[in-house]
Parts: C-alpha cells; sequence; structure tokens
C-alpha cells in the first residue's frame, strides 16, 4: 500500500512560523539551523509516520479533529514532537492518506498526553 502525507495549512503555517521562533527564543545561533531543524523534522514524519506506533488522540485534540492518532518523534533529550493526523483509505488507489492535524512539542503539550 502506498503513503501520502498531507500537512493541513494551519500545520504547515505553524512550521514555517517555528523557524523563527526557535531562533528569536535562541534555540538556535542562526536562522539557517533552525531552518534545518525544522525541516529534518517534517522529513523524519514525512518517511516515519506510516510505520510509527500510534495512539488514539485524547479528547483535548478534538478541536483540530475528530477520531485523531498521535505518533511521537524524539529530537534529543529535551524535546519529544507529537504528530496528531487521520488517516483516509482509498482502496481504489491502494492508497493510505495521513492527513497531519496538529504538531505540538512535549514542553507545550505534556499534560494532556
Amino acid at each position: 500500500m502506498k503513503h501520502q502525507i498531507i500537512a493541513t495549512r494551519d500545520v504547515r503555517k505553524y512550521l514555517y512560523d517555528l523557524i523563527q521562533i526557535l531562533y528569536e527564543k535562541d534555540y538556535f545561533g542562526f536562522k539557517e539551523n533552525a531552518k534545518e531543524y525544522v525541516k529534518d523534522l517534517f522529513a523524519d514524519i514525512e518517511q516515519n509516520l506510516p510505520n510509527k506506533i500510534r495512539k488514539p488522540a485524547p479528547e483535548h485534540f478534538d478541536i483540530y479533529g475528530y477520531n485523531m492518532y498521535y505518533a511521537s518523534f524524539k529530537k534529543n533529550k529535551q524535546t519529544t514532537w507529537y504528530v496528531f493526523f487521520t488517516i483516509h483509505y482509498d482502496y481504489d488507489a491502494d492508497t493510505q492518506s495521513f492527513l497531519i492535524r496538529y504538531v505540538s512539542n512535549n514542553h507545550v503539550i505534556a499534560k494532556y498526553l
């Protein structure tokens, strides 16, 4: 089965804004490093989301969509990113699509998981 990873417009905007946030909060000394971090994060999501262990998303996250799952992506000792998504099947095309609806990290949402 083929896989397709799709991010909503809000998720794409968040990831784009994340570059500036990481740079301005001095997580990275150079904006280019922050850009590379976000690029690597999304590449990891695109490549590995279909094979990640997924759990049903808690009700707290229903504001982003219903019947969602989430998977975690550990980027370093301090930070784990959580990707919330729905799965759609197209059996005629033998395709499984993952629609990413929300992305955040343990520093922000750990208390809700």
